[in-house]
């Protein structure tokens, strides 16, 4: 088993695509063993420099909004009225704390997806 680190992008690219040849290996076996050291190798790789960032606040809810089918009157209680809402949805008024806890608990939003530093109000 011949693996060596990813330490660049052209290594990253030969790893990807031995990847691709070794995907459905059987675990247990040789090319599953190798599969597994690889994807822990891409993984690592991939951490450290393709990192993607977290969507912002709005796209966050909206994409929530999508899953459960919820209605802008929905995140009323979350949020605030309706006009707090469109504001919140509009980019025009940031997310206060208070907001950020409601659709973290009530909506499972990630908080990662909540928070950031431009938009949070106190």
């Amino acid at each position: 088993m011949d693996i060596q680190p990813i330490k660049n992008e052209k290594d990253y690219d030969k790893a990807l695509a031995e990847v691709e040849m070794l995907w459905g290996a059987e675990i247990g076996t040789d090319n599953g063993d190798k599969l597994d050291i690889l994807l822990i190798l891409v993984e690592d790789y991939e951490n450290k420099h393709h990192q993607i960032a977290p969507p912002d606040p709005v796209s966050a809810i909206k994409f929530r909004m999508e899953q459960m089918n919820l209605t802008r009157k929905d995140l009323e209680p979350y949020i605030g009225g309706r006009g707090r809402v469109s504001e919140v949805l509009n980019h025009r008024r940031g997310l206060s704390i208070s907001m950020i806890r409601n659709l973290h608990i009530n909506l499972s939003i990630p908080l990662e997806s909540l928070i950031n530093e431009v938009q949070v109000n106190t």
